[in-house]
């Protein structure tokens, strides 16, 4: 998924800045232009409803919504004071799941600041710095809370099958193969759980996929078991054109790690006890 990072930097990471205590930001004006709002008063929309996001998820809003004036140049050199925020790198997340996500440019934020929020949360050391087997404990913890609260929403619109409802992620992010499928090209024992046997790369595209169909659920009020299949595929059919569209790997062109989730749990819990 190096694709993702490397042109999304191209995007958000050139407008990135830091504060005196070396404390990422973004500017909610410079953002707005990033994704494609030529008006400042249909991005206060987005970013109202941002704001409203993090507040009802029990946040302090003045920690990452911060208000400033700028002065910017108007016609013949004058200047006028207008507002503008300072953002955090979870703000930015917020906008960009509450921005018109009909655009292209939306659909990559969505993916940079999905993926680098979640890295975030390793705050006792860099990402880029855990071993593979350490990366794929992380993400997999990450994909096991997402299908939790994906589960949760998809019951509340009305999804009874799971098995079905999730096999259709599965058939738009790996061009049709359902759960089973992936299971037996990896060649795996019966019930063992496909999730357990993908590496950090693999896990990251599937969690984009439950994130992104999470938030889809929620921001356009699916209703109905069907509908809520149909999102699904549409969400890991789109995550595969992105992914091809970026010249990157294919999901089920990855390698499939020698030893699985579980493995790696009892090796490291044995480790311990001897120790």
């Amino acid at each position: 998924m190096n694709e993702f990072n490397n042109y999304n930097r191209k995007r958000f990471e050139d407008i990135k800045h830091f504060d005196e205590n070396e404390c990422e930001f973004w500017y909610a004006r410079e953002i707005s232009k990033v994704l494609e709002y030529t008006e400042w008063r249909n991005f206060v929309k987005v970013l109202n409803n941002a704001m409203e996001a993090c507040k009802n998820s029990n946040n302090d809003i003045n920690n990452h919504f911060v208000e400033v004036n700028k002065m910017i140049e108007i016609a013949k050199g004058a200047k006028r004071k207008v507002v503008d925020y300072k953002l955090s790198r979870y703000a930015g997340y917020l906008i960009v799941q509450n921005a018109d996500s009909r655009k292209e440019v939306v659909a990559l934020g969505q993916t940079y600041f999905a993926i680098q929020t979640r890295k975030q949360e390793i705050s006792e050391m860099e990402y880029s710095l855990l071993s593979e087997e350490e990366k794929r404990l992380y993400q997999r913890n990450l994909t096991k809370k997402g299908n939790h609260s994906l589960n949760q929403i998809a019951k509340n619109v009305g999804v009874k099958n799971f098995d079905k409802f999730h096999n259709a992620g599965y058939r738009g992010l790996y061009n049709g193969e359902t759960a089973n499928g992936i299971a037996k090209r990896k060649g795996l024992r019966y019930r063992e759980d496909i999730l357990d046997n993908m590496g950090s790369d693999e896990l990251i595209a599937n969690l984009f996929r439950i994130s992104q169909t999470e938030q889809k659920l929620k921001r356009d009020n699916i209703q109905g078991e069907n509908n809520a299949n149909k999102t699904y595929y549409k969400m890991g059919r789109d995550i595969r054109k992105f992914i091809e569209d970026q010249g990157g790997i294919m999901p089920e062109n990855l390698p499939t790690p020698e030893k699985s989730i579980k493995q790696i749990e009892k090796e490291r819990k044995n480790s311990l006890i001897k120790k």
